[in-house]
């Protein structure tokens, strides 16, 4: 519905009033308009049987055919008069009107139909919820038979043209004398189709059920909600921002559900089937204010026992406490400028050199030196000349994956690319060198030995429990045909190790970059674009669906994955590892619209259900990063658009802390902002030192650079003016189960108040941080001489490099 309808003044016609509902008799100069049907349907020369003026207020339903105007309203006309003088003459009957002798028909129906009674419409409201559209060929069969073939079981015909469809008579409907349904149908002028405001309905069923004037629904509410007031609407400005139209299920019960689940505490039920939900402060903002409580008086499509507001009106109900709490830390770290880059990266990996390895496109590249890979000595950050090393790929690394191999050299191993060749590209870097001294290695990469057994542009990477590297999805070149398949590396002597998907297939292309993540039964979660699944290991077979991921508040349509692109990341195990792992998903887009929430399950309960958590802001684009106090970061992105080049925009600039330890909806922090834009082809990555990485933002979007900087984030536990703990590893090759000696120095604090984490090495792009996952393990400290047990098994923890903090 538009925001404000409008009387209009047509040529000629000059509009007069609002009157009461009467009987006009047949045409002439006189026209009204009312509800839900055409613009001239009662029309004489006088104003008969007691009409007279009433407010404007009360014709306030829009007309069927045009939503920008008023067509009346129960019991009430929109007055016209005519002003010319070339009118015909009058005529005695319009369609099948009154003057003739007209009956209800009592045999020859359908089978199991009959005759019950002339009703009253408009007493309260119209007493049918389905009308069908006006026929100038009317007859009482032909409306039983448009109703029974829907499925309903009561029909209804009015104005000798008009057929309704119910189960039921809403509104308080009662029965008036069959000498008032006295109309001929436009059809059959034998036989008598209601009258103005008069029904004659049938039934198949033998019975007629009348429900009572709908009432506020006080009771039997959802959670916490409670009825305040009908509340106008201030006309073209809404009062609440999210809308949901519910045909034929709107209730109390659906809407404030739906409302209080995506963490919105004020809601409105507004023209019988329109859910609105929001903020208290959009009440005031907006210019809500309280109407007459009989201005709502529209019964709900899903209830018609109860009211759902009116034209323009909204039944308002607001929720009693607080539905999630956004902290507001007086510690809240910073941003911090760190040194110019050179191109703007797509790819950014944390080596065991300490050095930042980043993969920009080659043959794409917007600047013509690039050689699509560097190289960043973090100790050098204040020499530029020197803090940056030049690398070299072979083919374009554009919208590729990356793992961390989990070998001894830690070499990382980048799959896909862009097109041709590029996109069956296989290339590995083993990181060398050491703060402030250059390594020698290079990218390695030869198409002619290596590649991948299809392409693969926006591919995933996955380092499985058996050490193997599980690659899915992607398309097979730039803007090409998806490719609906896995793969697994290395590959097998003499055969294929690809297999189809389909869930894959029926997804595209929504479903590019998908979550993948170990499980600590071994098991393989996959999210991909709105829904997720665990795979076995070893067959790839389907071994449970989950739910569906939910959207945005208006649409379970919305996204996560690319080109939607929110982010995912496994939640914190600790020893001994019993609790079942929790997967968070944040951010994406409802095909532009971004969303403004995390969403959390499960997958390995018995009945694994998303948990859902309202963001501060909407965000699409955004980069998640594990801390090694157990938080994480949540960073980058845009308030609107989808991923891609100049398809999002308004970038969002502020920096927030998930801290899973607290319950939910209480686990968001707000932190500090920053005043560069980092929106497509961003990253974040967490640093030896606990300090994340930001960098990119490749938007192609005016207005938007292509970003050279290169920025960090100090976290809330780097901000407190401490000095850093210093740790030696003696051992640093783990086995499974064992035990490890590490020498701790602290300068704050007791080792018994320490923890140790261990945040797995990853490579970040596109919002996946491929790889990613944080242990608790368990330790004890015998002076500044710590025992920490490692991981129990490659299922709670793959193979792989980890950073350990105290």
């Amino acid at each position: 519905m538009p925001a404000s309808p409008q009387v209009i003044p047509w040529p000629v016609w000059n509009t007069q009033m609002s009157v009461v509902r009467t009987i006009l008799s047949p045409f002439s100069s006189f026209s009204g308009a009312s509800p839900l049907t055409l613009l001239f349907q009662d029309c004489g020369t006088a104003i008969l049987n007691g009409g007279a003026p009433t407010p404007d207020s009360g014709c306030s339903m829009v007309c069927s055919g045009n939503s920008s105007e008023f067509c009346g309203g129960p019991g009430h006309l929109n007055l016209y008069n005519y002003t010319g003088t070339n009118l015909p003459a009058p005529v005695t009957k319009i369609g099948g009107g009154g003057g003739s002798t007209v009956s209800p028909v009592r045999s020859g129906l359908q089978a199991g139909w009959s005759y019950n009674a002339c009703w009253v419409d408009n007493a309260h409201g119209r007493v049918f919820q389905t009308e069908l559209p006006d026929n100038q060929a009317l007859t009482v069969q032909s409306c039983i038979t448009s109703c029974s073939a829907q499925g309903f079981t009561l029909a209804g015909l009015e104005f000798g043209v008009q057929c309704f469809c119910g189960d039921n008579l809403v509104q308080g409907a009662v029965t008036a004398p069959d000498s008032d349904c006295n109309m001929a149908c436009s059809g059959n002028t034998a036989q008598s189709c209601g009258g103005p405001s008069r029904l004659s309905v049938y039934t198949s069923t033998g019975t007629v059920i009348a429900l009572p004037v709908p009432t506020v629904q006080t009771t039997n509410l959802p959670g916490n909600w409670k009825y305040s007031r009908c509340l106008a609407e201030p006309g073209a400005v809404r009062v609440f921002p999210y809308q949901i139209i519910l045909t034929t299920n709107n209730t109390a019960q659906n809407c404030l559900s739906q409302c209080s689940a995506f963490g919105f505490p004020a809601a409105g039920m507004e023209f019988g089937d329109e859910c609105w939900c929001g903020d208290v402060a959009d009440i005031t903002n907006n210019g809500g204010t309280t109407a007459t409580e009989t201005d709502c008086s529209m019964a709900c499509s899903g209830d018609p026992l109860h009211l759902c507001g009116g034209a323009q009106r909204l039944q308002l109900y607001l929720w009693n406490g607080n539905l999630f709490t956004w902290n507001t830390p007086t510690n809240i770290g910073r941003y911090e400028y760190l040194v110019p880059g050179l191109v703007p990266p797509l790819l950014a990996t944390v080596g065991i050199n300490g050095k930042v390895s980043f993969l920009e496109k080659g043959g794409t590249s917007e600047f013509q030196n690039s050689t699509g890979a560097y190289e960043l000595d973090l100790s050098l950050v204040n020499d530029f000349s020197h803090a940056w090393r030049e690398m070299h790929v072979k083919t374009d690394v554009f919208c590729s994956g990356a793992v961390v191999l989990p070998d001894k050299a830690a070499r990382i191993l980048n799959v896909g690319g862009w097109s041709l060749t590029s996109t069956f590209g296989i290339r590995l870097y083993a990181p060398d060198g050491s703060p402030g001294v250059n390594g020698t290695n290079d990218w390695e990469e030869d198409p002619n030995t290596l590649q991948l057994q299809s392409g693969r542009w926006y591919p995933t990477a996955l380092v499985m429990a058996n050490g193997s590297v599980l690659v899915v999805g992607g398309e097979t070149g730039s803007n090409a045909p998806a490719n609906p398949t896995l793969e697994v590396l290395p590959r097998i002597p003499g055969g294929s190790t690809q297999i189809f998907l389909d869930w894959l297939s029926r997804t595209d292309p929504n479903n590019l970059y998908p979550f993948l993540h170990v499980l600590p039964s071994g098991l393989i979660f996959v999210g991909y674009y709105n829904e997720a699944r665990l795979l076995d290991p070893v067959t790839f077979a389907t071994v449970k669906v989950l739910p569906n991921i939910p959207g945005s508040v208006t649409s379970f349509l919305a996204g996560r994955t690319y080109p939607m692109e929110g982010a995912s990341v496994l939640l914190p195990q600790r020893a001994p590892y019993t609790d079942p792992i929790t997967i968070l998903v944040c951010g994406g887009s409802n095909f532009g619209i971004a969303l403004d929430n995390c969403v959390s399950i499960q997958p390995e309960s018995a009945n694994p259900t998303w948990v859902i958590e309202r963001m501060p802001s909407k965000r699409v684009m955004p980069c998640m990063v594990a801390l090694p106090d157990g938080t994480f970061m949540i960073v980058n992105g845009a308030h609107q658009g989808v991923a891609g080049f100049g398809l999002a925009s308004d970038p969002n600039l502020s920096a927030l802390l998930y801290d899973p330890s607290k319950p939910v909806n209480s686990r968001i922090s707000i932190l500090g902002n920053t005043t560069i834009a980092r929106m497509y082809h961003s990253e974040a990555t967490l640093l030896p030192d606990g300090r994340v990485l930001i960098s990119g933002s490749d938007p192609q979007t005016p207005g938007l650079p292509e970003e050279l900087r290169i920025e960090v984030y100090i976290p809330p536990y780097l901000n407190q003016g401490f000095t850093q703990p210093v740790v030696t590893i003696p051992n640093k090759d783990w086995s499974y189960g064992g035990q490890f000696q590490i020498n701790v120095q602290l300068f704050q604090g007791q080792t018994s108040g320490m923890r140790v984490s261990l945040v797995a090495a990853t490579s970040s792009t596109h919002g996946n941080t491929m790889g990613g996952r944080t242990i608790f393990p368990a330790f004890s400290c015998q002076g500044n001489v710590c025992t920490v047990t490692a991981p129990p098994n490659a299922k709670v923890s793959p193979p792989g490099w980890h950073q350990c903090s105290f």
